[in-house]
């Protein structure tokens, strides 16, 4: 067997593409996505715009999330590989569920479901390796999906509030996740408190792991 290019003494060889972090993408598509949601919870624009936000979570967050999540498996990133995988999905439900439901409407069923996916987030919660930021972001997102939740199988106008006082909260969080998380890949430091165990410029670039 012949010597592949480029290694001229005979030794294999082997060429990394450096992943750069995708935690950025699916901390903007959840920012943008639950914010909308939360308006529409809070009454601050009618029910029936519900379905603008039902479409931003199939075009936008889903897509963007799942492509976060395969990217970060690639990483080995518990909480962009997992975490980002299944908030795509369970935008992908709340979107589709949200085009057919009538505007103003509770479902028991995707009380349950929304309950099953929070107790879900929490194992890249658990796994986060110390990104405490993104793992509270995550773990701020579990708890959205927990409270909607309670609204849709209570159908209280008061959990609805705050439902979507959660939302908002959630929104703010992901997008410092988000700013954060971008800056420290551009500069290849911590700009941003992002929660490390160690500062990113002891543990090499982010998304490039050392070991194989």
């Amino acid at each position: 067997m012949g010597a592949p290019a480029g290694s001229p003494d005979g030794s294999p060889q082997v060429f990394l593409r450096p992943i750069a972090t995708p935690i950025p993408l699916g901390f903007m598509a959840l920012s943008a996505t639950t914010s909308v949601f939360a308006v529409v919870e809070l009454g601050w624009i009618p029910a029936d715009q519900r379905q603008i936000a039902a479409w931003m979570a199939l075009v936008l967050a889903a897509p963007l999330q799942l492509l976060a999540g395969v990217f970060g498996y690639l990483a080995r990133d518990p909480i962009a590989g997992s975490g980002m995988a299944f908030l795509s999905g369970t935008w992908a439900l709340l979107g589709v569920t949200s085009l057919v439901a009538p505007p103003a409407s509770s479902s028991p069923g995707l009380g349950v479901a929304l309950f099953a996916a929070a107790a879900a987030l929490l194992v890249p919660v658990l796994s986060s390796g110390g990104k405490r930021v993104a793992a509270g972001v995550i773990a701020l997102a579990a708890a959205r999906f927990a409270v909607t939740g309670v609204y849709e199988v209570t159908g209280s106008s008061a959990w609805q509030v705050a439902a979507g006082a959660t939302g908002l909260a959630l929104g703010v969080a992901a997008l410092y996740g988000a700013l954060a998380f971008e800056v420290e890949g551009a500069r290849h430091r911590t700009v941003l408190p992002v929660g490390r165990a160690r500062d990113v410029t002891s543990q090499g670039e982010p998304g490039v792991r050392r070991r194989l």
